[in-house]
């Protein structure tokens, strides 16, 4: 499998290459150069396939040979070790839970996933790769997670100081080892964009890699999820609309390209908290990236998503054809507590913000009498206890993933512009 730029001025990549430096050198994001739909027989029959044996035909065409069958399928076998159930909400609506992995969150599967690749790529490299991710909540704990004790691997996370929640700080900021955080005094676009001025820096960058979801090996796997919600929804024999809560729209994306692999979704909705760049881009057909806004729903708070443009090219950069495919709708604060009021007084379910705002979305796009709409749930409630617990009448019990960070001491280090961030990267070096 090969993958071409999106800012088309840079030589075809491999996977592996692709992994490994994580933007090409245009800047621009990878993106495979063919998709091939997986066969109809496989859709048809996936009730007889394991979770394992579905994420490795969805995933074996975009890594090709350049990891050898057994390895991937025990990559995989670590990525997916864990439940995504389906839960009812009411009878046309469903929660989609991906918040059972080690940092009860959706990317974990993207971060694992990535972690395994890279450590396999790198074996008998003398030189150290540093991964440089930014976060605006789940990512940073995720990727900590899922890098922890990698061989020839170090981990430089930069977080928003002030904008992540106290136990999303303490999942990124007390593991060590081969982890480092980096407090930035601005907003998680602030980070986004430090972290995208280093892969340009030729004093730096010939070692630096990436594990936001502008990397293949972290984007791709999250259609794993799609494919293990269709199996256990598909006897329901409605048409599937899957309603995203969307930050830089890799979540979404990945649902998109199972849809072109041949999975059966009706329709996605991108819901977003009050950074609506995406949302009026539908509108008024003009795209106008802004800084970001802080939210209760902060892993979402991107004014300028960087996945939105594979968005694109998967429908052609044809407005019209995404909009028959994919809505997008805001909702603010208050919004999304009144929801997760309704949806606790009506069901007793306990969604967390960002699943609120997923919930929202399909509220508003409203669902047919032959449909079921399915939410992300992509992280636990806990994650953001004192919005929910300030929200419902609930006392959060703290999962055992938790209480393995919730008191270990944070270590950060401070950074406020690129020069502070390139000062650290050189001295690790």
């Amino acid at each position: 499998m090969n993958y071409y730029s999106l800012n088309h001025n840079s030589p075809i990549s491999t996977f592996k290459n692709a992994v490994v430096n994580g933007i090409a050198p245009d800047r621009g994001l990878y993106f495979p150069d063919t998709i091939t739909p997986l066969s109809k027989e496989f859709i048809e029959n996936i009730d007889n396939y394991s979770n394992h044996e579905i994420a490795f035909e969805v995933i074996k065409q975009f890594v090709g040979d350049e990891i050898p069958t057994d390895k991937l399928k025990e990559i995989i076998a670590e990525t997916v070790s864990f439940d995504f159930p389906v839960v009812p909400i009411n009878d046309n609506i469903g929660s989609l839970e991906l918040f059972h992995g080690p940092t009860m969150a959706f990317k974990d599967v993207g971060a694992k996933f990535m972690a395994k690749c890279l450590e396999y790529f790198n074996q008998g490299n003398k030189e150290e790769v540093t991964v440089l991710v930014a976060t605006s909540g789940d990512t940073g704990g995720a990727v900590a997670n899922g890098f922890l004790g990698a061989k020839g691997v170090n981990v430089v996370i930069l977080y928003p100081s002030g904008k992540v929640s106290d136990i999303q700080e303490k999942q990124l900021t007390t593991l060590g080892q081969n982890i480092t955080a980096l407090e930035v005094d601005g907003v998680f676009d602030d980070c986004q964009e430090m972290v995208k001025t280093a892969f340009l820096d030729e004093e730096i960058t010939k070692t630096l890699t990436s594990a936001n979801s502008i990397n293949v090996a972290r984007w791709l796997p999250q259609m794993f999820y799609f494919f293990f919600a269709y199996k256990g929804l598909h006897k329901k024999n409605k048409d599937l609309v899957f309603s995203v809560p969307s930050g830089n729209f890799g979540n979404i994306c990945a649902g998109i390209m199972a849809q072109k692999l041949g999975l059966p979704i009706k329709h996605f909705v991108a819901s977003t908290n009050v950074n609506d760049t995406v949302p009026n881009y539908l509108i008024d057909g003009v795209y106008k990236p802004k800084p970001s806004k802080a939210t209760i729903s902060n892993a979402m708070d991107v004014g300028n998503p960087s996945n939105f443009i594979r968005i694109q090219e998967l429908f052609n950069n044809d407005l019209d054809t995404l909009k028959k495919a994919f809505s997008s709708y805001s909702f603010t604060d208050n919004e999304t507590r009144e929801t997760m009021k309704e949806i606790y007084k009506n069901s007793g379910y306990v969604a967390d913000p960002h699943g609120a705002v997923g919930y929202l979305g399909l509220k508003k796009h409203g669902l047919k009498e032959n449909e079921f709409g399915v939410f992300l749930e992509t992280a636990h409630p806990v994650k953001f206890l004192d919005v929910v617990e300030e929200t419902l009448p609930v006392k959060v019990k703290i999962p055992e993933q938790i209480k393995k960070v919730i008191n270990n001491t944070k270590v950060a280090y401070k950074a406020s512009t690129y020069q502070d961030l390139k000062d650290f990267l050189i001295k690790k070096q």
